[in-house]
């Protein structure tokens, strides 16, 4: 049996779901896929698949294979992508996970570029803000915002996200414009609060003048763990909302959001490429990673706050918020 070949054959019937598209998908007659399967399970003296007439899902013992047989195919791809040619033409898939508002208005948009000049790489983008085990799930590397805490894994800072205070021109005609952080806090304003995925609190709102600093975290009728969804309850009505500038921007344009207190600098969150130590090797997360932090580095709606006039100048005012763009991921050690 060529091992080899029957680990790829199963890793790809658990993703396409039926052996036909498996056997599409590896260019391969169906038998050969099926035969492959068979003895594979019959050297493994285990069960894999439980199999219908129109699709076959994993046995217990085969969800702990595929993932097994993905981190070793990977591994396999690595080791071929250090070869001479191989770095010349990377190739393979990558497994790629973004916040939903950063893979939609910012990564997709510009992967097209990444595709004419790696065409030999298929990437697989997990898209959501929940937090990712970068092992346990196979993932190759995260873009996360936010401060960066475990060690145990290699971080690259690529850039900052800007944040700004913006609320409806509806919302602002029934409650009023604020025209210092404490009416929001102090009125009868409501806000639009993030909660953290890891222990279910609000973050503060931070705001920067000069020496002044105030943090509040205000009263909310909606509180939410996802950036979209967050600027979605802004755009609702349902309070002033705290949302990142590149997300805001055509909203700014439009009308339909008004920004608020430009002359206080909110908190900026740092940008991170996150992947694990074993796999800084792979020549075509490497290319993905040089790639991602050019895009980041000429991206206007990163690297400016509003482009509007009267926005206060912030950009470097760090500050030790962890952010509202998947900031509970664990990732550390940032390099230059």
């Amino acid at each position: 049996m060529d091992r080899f070949a029957a680990m790829q054959a199963y890793v790809r019937v658990v993703e396409a779901g039926t052996f036909t598209k498996a056997a599409d998908l590896l260019n391969l007659p169906k038998p050969t896929v099926t035969r492959l399967i068979q003895t594979l399970e019959a050297h493994l003296q285990t069960k894999l698949l439980n199999r219908t007439t129109r699709r076959v899902t994993v046995t217990a013992d085969g969800a702990a294979y595929y993932d097994r047989a993905l981190r070793i195919l990977g591994e396999m791809d690595e080791l071929e992508s250090s070869m001479s040619h191989a770095k010349a033409n990377p190739r393979g898939r990558l497994r790629i996970d973004v916040a939903a508002s950063v893979g939609q208005l910012l990564l997709i948009p510009a992967l097209p570029d990444f595709h004419v000049r790696y065409p030999d790489i298929q990437i697989d983008l997990g898209v959501s803000d929940r937090p990712v085990d970068l092992i346990g799930e196979n993932v190759d590397c995260v873009l996360r915002g936010g401060e960066i805490h475990d060690q145990s894994l290699v971080a690259r800072r690529i850039g900052e996200f800007h944040l700004v205070l913006a609320a409806t021109p509806a919302y602002l005609k029934r409650h009023g414009t604020p025209r210092h952080p404490r009416e929001i806090d102090e009125g009868e304003h409501k806000v639009v609060n993030y909660f953290s995925h890891r222990t279910g609190q609000p973050f503060p709102f931070t705001f920067t003048r000069g020496a002044e600093t105030i943090e509040f975290t205000g009263r909310h009728v909606v509180s939410v763990n996802d950036s979209s969804a967050m600027l979605a309850a802004g755009l609702a009505g349902l309070g002033i909302v705290r949302t990142t500038t590149y997300q805001a921007r055509p909203y700014f344009d439009t009308g339909l959001l008004v920004p608020l207190l430009l002359d206080w600098c909110a908190d900026t969150i740092p940008i991170h490429v996150v992947y694990a130590p074993n796999r800084h090797l792979s020549t075509k997360l490497r290319v993905f990673v040089d790639w991602v932090a050019d895009l980041f580095a000429r991206s206007d709606l990163i690297q400016s706050r509003c482009g509007m006039p009267g926005a206060a100048p912030c950009s470097g005012a760090e500050q030790q918020a962890e952010g509202l763009v998947q900031h509970d991921v664990h990732a550390g050690k940032a390099l230059a």
